[in-house]
C-alpha cells in the first residue's frame, strides 16, 4: 500500500496525493425482512445448499485475503441469529454484529461510525448476494487505488425502456451503454464520508445504493466500473430462491492441494478410512493411496468380503470389524455402484431393484450405520455422484435419477449433521476408466477417460479438507492427453483436483 494515488472529487487532478488505507473492512447489509419472499424470517437467514444465505456470503469475504476485518449490519430482532452464525462457522474476521438502521441509507450511516474514523477502505455487499467471487472483491479492492469510488455491474441482456404514468414509452435508451448495478459497492472511507455528510443537508435526500449517494452530493468524483457476473445475483423474490440453490448445486467446490507427501502422511496417519466398493476401481486406487500416507483402511465389497451395501447387517458388520481394529473410524467412503442402462420399460423388475437398492439404498443404510462412528472423530462421509445427476438421460433413468438423489443426500444430510461436526460431501468425476465402465461401454480411447488414481487423489484432498455440503468435480484439464496416474512414490501435486460414475460394488 504505498503507490501514491489521487483521492477526493479532484481525482483526475494533477496533484497527487498517498492512499494509504489502514485497512479493508467489508460491511455486509444484512437488514432485510424478507417480506417479498412472504417468509417468517428475515431472507439472509433461509438456507440454501445447507447454510444460511448469509454465512454463505460472510464466508466468501472470510477467505479473501484483501478483506482485513468484516461488520454485519442484521436486521432488527435477529442479531444474535447473526452472532450464533458467526460463532458457528468460526469466522475470524468478523468483528462486530450489529443492529441495522430502518433504510439503506440509515445502515450505512450506522456502518460508517462502526468502522471508526481512520481511513479504510470500505466494501459495502447485500447480505443476499451470496454467490459473490472472490475475483470480484479483488478487482474492487484494487481499483481503489486509483478511484475514490467503484461499483459493479453485468451488461443489461434486455432492452430498457422508460415509461411515463400511464404505461407508456417514453424513451429506449441505447442497451450498449447500460448496466446492471451489482454489489460490491466499494469506497475510500473519506470519500464517502463526506458524501454522506453533504447529503445530511438536503431536505429531499434519497438514494437506493452509496454510490447514488457519491455521484449526486460529490458530482466530480468518477466512479470506476467493474465486471460484475451473472451468478452475483440478489435473492429477493422466490424464484431467487430456486436459482441460488441450483447455482450453488452446480458450482465446482475445489478440495486444497496440499505440497508434499510428509504432508499427506501428517494429516492421514493414525486414521481409519472404510471403503464401500473397495475392491476395484476408484475404491480400490483410493485404498491404495491411503494405505501408502499412513492411513489404516478397510475396503469392503460384495466380490471381495461378501458385503451388500444394501444389508444394513453387512454394513454393520464392516463397520464393526473395522472400529474394533483402530478404535476408531474416521471417513467412510461409498464408491460402491452399478450402472444399468436400457429403456425402463423394457427394464426388468430384478434389475431395477438391485439398480435401487445398490446406488440409493446403499449409501442411505451406510449413511444411517456410519454416524455414530463419526460423531466420536467429527469425520467426513463421502459420496459419488455422476455427471448425469444435472439431467435425467434417455437410457439412463434410473441410473440418473439415484446419481441425483445422492446429490440431494449430501446436502440434507450436511445440513443434519453440522450440529455433531460431521461433514458430507460428494465426488463427480467425468467419465472415469474403471471395470463397471468397461462393463458398460466396452474399450475406449485412454485419452478420453479420467484415470482412477486422479479421483482417489481429489478425493483424499476432500477427505482432509474442512468443506461440507459440496460437490466437487474432477476433471481432466482441456487439451489433456491421457489422464496422468499417481505412481507410487510420485508426488500428489500432478493431478487436477476437484464428483461419476463411481466403481463396482
Amino acid at each position: 500500500m504505498t503507490q501514491d494515488q489521487t483521492t477526493g472529487p479532484d481525482a483526475a487532478a494533477e496533484t497527487s496525493v498517498p492512499w494509504r488505507p489502514s485497512r479493508t473492512v467489508a460491511v455486509v447489509l444484512a437488514g432485510g425482512t424478507g417480506t417479498r419472499l412472504g417468509l417468517g424470517i428475515p431472507k439472509q437467514l433461509l438456507k440454501i445448499a445447507g447454510k444460511p444465505i448469509i454465512e454463505h456470503t460472510l464466508a466468501v469475504f472470510e477467505a479473501a485475503p484483501e478483506i482485513d476485518e468484516i461488520i454485519v449490519l442484521m436486521a432488527t430482532g435477529h442479531v444474535d441469529d447473526a452472532r450464533q452464525i458467526v460463532e458457528k462457522a468460526g469466522l475470524r474476521k468478523v468483528t462486530k454484529v450489529i443492529e441495522g438502521g430502518d433504510t439503506r441509507n440509515a445502515t450505512t450511516r450506522i456502518a460508517l461510525d462502526a468502522v471508526g474514523p481512520a481511513d479504510c477502505n470500505i466494501l459495502f455487499h447485500d447480505a443476499v448476494r451470496p454467490l459473490l467471487s472472490g475475483r470480484i472483491v479483488r478487482e474492487c479492492v484494487n481499483a481503489l487505488w486509483t478511484y475514490d469510488a467503484v461499483d459493479v455491474a453485468i451488461p443489461s441482456a434486455d432492452t430498457i425502456i422508460q415509461v411515463d404514468d400511464n404505461d407508456c414509452i417514453t424513451d429506449i435508451p441505447v442497451r450498449s451503454r447500460l448496466r446492471r448495478g451489482q454489489t460490491p459497492q466499494a469506497f475510500r472511507s473519506p470519500t464517502i464520508r463526506e458524501a454522506y455528510r453533504i447529503a445530511e443537508d438536503d431536505p429531499d435526500f434519497a438514494a437506493t445504493d452509496d454510490c447514488g449517494v457519491v455521484l449526486r452530493y460529490l458530482p466530480g468524483t468518477p466512479i470506476k466500473v467493474i465486471d460484475g457476473s451473472d451468478e452475483n445475483i440478489k435473492v429477493t423474490h422466490p424464484v431467487d430462491v430456486h436459482l441460488a440453490d441450483k447455482l450453488f448445486q452446480l458450482a465446482a467446490a475445489q478440495a486444497p492441494r496440499l505440497t508434499d507427501h510428509r504432508s499427506y502422511s501428517e494429516e492421514l496417519t493414525g486414521r481409519t478410512i472404510v471403503v464401500f466398493g473397495g475392491s476395484y476401481g476408484i475404491g480400490h486406487e483410493l485404498t491404495e493411496l491411503a494405505r501408502r500416507y499412513g492411513a489404516q483402511v478397510f475396503p469392503f465389497s460384495r466380490s471381495s468380503t461378501g458385503t451388500h451395501v444394501e444389508r444394513a447387517a453387512d454394513v454393520e458388520a464392516a463397520l464393526t470389524t473395522a472400529f474394533e481394529a483402530t478404535g476408531r473410524i474416521d471417513h467412510v467412503v461409498v464408491t460402491a455402484g452399478i450402472l444399468e442402462k436400457g429403456a425402463l420399460a423394457e427394464m426388468d423388475e430384478e434389475t431395477m431393484d438391485r439398480l435401487l437398492q445398490v446406488n440409493f439404498v446403499g449409501p442411505v443404510t451406510i449413511a444411517r450405520q456410519a454416524l455414530p462412528y463419526l460423531q466420536q472423530t467429527k469425520g467426513q462421509l463421502l459420496l459419488y455422484t455422476s455427471s448425469s445427476y444435472t439431467r435425467g438421460r434417455a437410457r439412463y433413468a434410473l441410473y440418473s435419477a439415484t446419481k441425483a438423489a445422492l446429490v440431494n443426500l449430501t446436502q440434507a444430510l450436511a445440513d443434519e449433521w453440522a450440529d455433531v461436526g460431521v461433514r458430507v460431501n460428494c465426488i463427480n468425476p467425468e467419465r472415469t476408466a474403471t471395470p463397471m465402465r468397461t462393463r458398460a461401454f466396452g474399450e475406449e480411447p485412454e485419452h478420453t477417460l479420467l484415470a482412477a488414481e486422479a479421483v482417489a487423489q481429489s478425493s483424499l484432498d476432500v477427505l482432509i479438507s474442512d468443506l461440507t455440503g459440496q460437490v466437487i468435480d474432477v476433471r481432466r484439464a482441456p487439451g489433456d492427453g491421457p489422464t496422468p496416474t499417481v505412481p507410487a512414490q510420485s508426488g500428489p501435486d500432478q493431478v487436477e483436483a476437484p464428483a461419476s460414475a463411481a466403481s463396482a460394488n
